[in-house]
């Protein structure tokens, strides 16, 4: 089947040349604007070390009237209207539940414009997720939905890096209400969440995010028992590298493993479990001594119990090698075994935004 790609004017240089001025002068248009003293974006640059809720209260009327952003949509439709192979200098982000388009983003802080799409007999979401920080959300169109909210209690000791998964508390739901259209949500998030259900049309909101970095763990937990079942990085930088070793991992470069062993150095407990996973089925002869150092000196409790199972079921004392049928000094080839508790809370942890 053929698409608009195929109808693309490769060979028309003027009109070409005519969608990347158009493009180029909106682009320069809006960064002019949010520049300026009375700015979103000189807003935003205001607030980098504010406290993440004293942030989301001064920004929250760039929530609330949203001339700006309508006006700033027309402008985007004027320029496909122009040509419709222009591209609006506007970044999608997207995920399995919908997609939206960036607004702004400047250090912790961003402003997206988010639309979860109707979908027939979709079925509810089974997880509540967690992720360390603020928010707030301004419902543009509320689509007949109903909202449950979740809670989970996060004591101030967790927050500061001693969370665990054996530790962490239930999940609470509530009751579902209406999605009210106009309304304004605003979340601890590293407390506070909700999910969507029996949209009758598309849901459309404007949320603002306030995500600095931070010891706690993105956590995602079944709502219908309230237990924890993933944990994974928070930290976007962390988030990437994971993104980036397990790319690596499917590409079989074993050359790679000293980015790996220094990630099993990072600050973040999740991020550290995750790269040595990667590592051991990558190369577990490279990830047998960091592994075993893991299992004996990592500082969280948990990581040092998964190091030292995995250690323990692939290199084991006797000198078997883990694999069935045993056999010799070898190393293992089989991926590393899912350790008790700990990696069947983070090894299959999604990855954050």
């Amino acid at each position: 089947m053929s698409s608009r790609h195929d109808h693309f004017p490769h060979a028309d240089v003027a009109r070409r040349l005519a969608i990347r001025r158009g493009v180029s002068n909106l682009d320069a248009a809006w960064r002019s604007a949010d520049t300026a003293p009375d700015g979103l974006l000189t807003a935003i640059a205001a607030l980098a070390d504010a406290p993440a809720d004293v942030a989301i209260a001064r920004l929250l009327p760039w929530l609330s009237d949203t001339e700006w952003l309508r006006g700033r949509l027309d402008q985007a439709l004027a320029l496909l209207t122009a040509d419709p192979f222009a591209r609006p200098p506007l970044r999608m982000v997207g995920g399995s539940d919908g997609g939206g388009l960036v607004l702004a983003d400047r250090g912790a802080i961003r402003l997206t414009l988010q639309l979860r799409p109707f979908t027939a007999k979709s079925a509810a979401s089974g997880s509540a997720v967690f992720v360390p920080g603020h928010a707030a959300i301004q419902v543009l169109v509320g689509g007949g939905a109903e909202l449950r909210a979740h809670g989970v209690a996060v004591s101030a000791a967790e927050e500061a890096g001693a969370f665990t998964a054996q530790g962490a508390a239930l999940c609470r739901t509530q009751p579902p209400r209406p999605l009210r259209t106009g309304e304004t949500l605003i979340l601890d998030t590293a407390r506070q969440s909700f999910t969507l259900q029996g949209a009758g049309s598309d849901i459309l909101f404007l949320e603002l995010t306030v995500q600095p970095p931070s010891c706690l763990p993105i956590r995602a937990y079944d709502i219908e028992s309230g237990r924890l079942t993933h944990v994974s990085a928070s930290r976007r930088d962390s988030s990437f590298r994971q993104m980036a070793l397990a790319l690596l991992r499917q590409l079989g470069r074993t050359d790679a493993a000293p980015l790996f062993i220094a990630e099993t150095a990072s600050e973040d407990f999740a991020a550290r479990w995750n790269a040595m996973r990667e590592l051991v089925v990558l190369d577990p002869a490279a990830a047998r001594q960091p592994l075993a150092r893991m299992g004996t000196s990592d500082p969280h409790p948990e990581v040092r119990a998964a190091a030292a199972a995995t250690c323990g079921l692939i290199f084991p004392p006797s000198g078997e090698t883990g694999r069935e049928g045993g056999g010799g000094t070898g190393s293992c080839t089989s991926p590393a075994p899912s350790a008790p508790e700990f990696s069947d809370k983070v090894a299959d942890a999604p990855c954050p935004a």
